[in-house]
């Protein structure tokens, strides 16, 4: 990523604390949740290792084409999923927004032309900012509902305030990455 050191080390920070609690997510006794924490698990790392300032380590070509085919994998998968479920999506936009960043890794690394915001950009941008902002609004607290006596206890993989959480927050770093593109 371009930029300053110390926001970097910072999203890092960010998306690999997301993947470690995804991969948490992944004990969770539904199928489905196992299966979307997974993909989430994926997309954070691969945001923690793409947003090491560029000051400390600069990749060769090969990793972003390698990140490239990757995501490409992961985005194919999201549109196979996303006919029993519009959650993945989400996941799909998020796999073609890696693919698209590291390409533009691959075509230019080291330096940017920031001679305008490309379409496929700013499309990504506005797309990015609505989910944070409709994700914000969707954690606003509401007035919590007892449980039954007898009711199990939720495990952390099965909080679906911190998993709208961990998707807000890698959202929140996909628009930090877009915008230093």
């Amino acid at each position: 990523m371009h930029g300053p050191a110390s926001p970097g080390w910072l999203l890092v920070a960010l998306c690999a604390a997301t993947g470690a609690y995804c991969l948490l997510r992944m004990r969770s006794a539904v199928e489905e949740q196992r299966r979307a924490a997974g993909g989430e698990a994926l997309m954070g790392f691969g945001m923690a290792v793409m947003a090491v300032p560029t000051a400390v380590v600069v990749p060769p070509h090969w990793v972003w084409v390698a990140y490239a085919v990757v995501f490409g994998g992961a985005a194919l998968r999201a549109l196979w999923a996303a006919r029993t479920s519009t959650h993945h999506l989400h996941h799909l936009v998020g796999a073609v927004a890696m693919v698209y960043m590291a390409a533009a890794m691959a075509s230019s690394p080291g330096h940017h032309e920031h001679g305008g915001v490309v379409p496929l950009t700013g499309a990504l941008l506005l797309y990015f900012t609505v989910y944070v902002l409709w994700s914000g609004v969707r954690l606003v607290p509401v007035t919590a509902v007892a449980t039954a006596g007898g009711a199990r206890p939720v495990g952390w993989g099965d909080r679906p305030e911190l998993a709208r959480v961990c998707r807000l927050s890698m959202a929140i770093g996909m628009l930090a990455m877009l915008l230093t593109l």
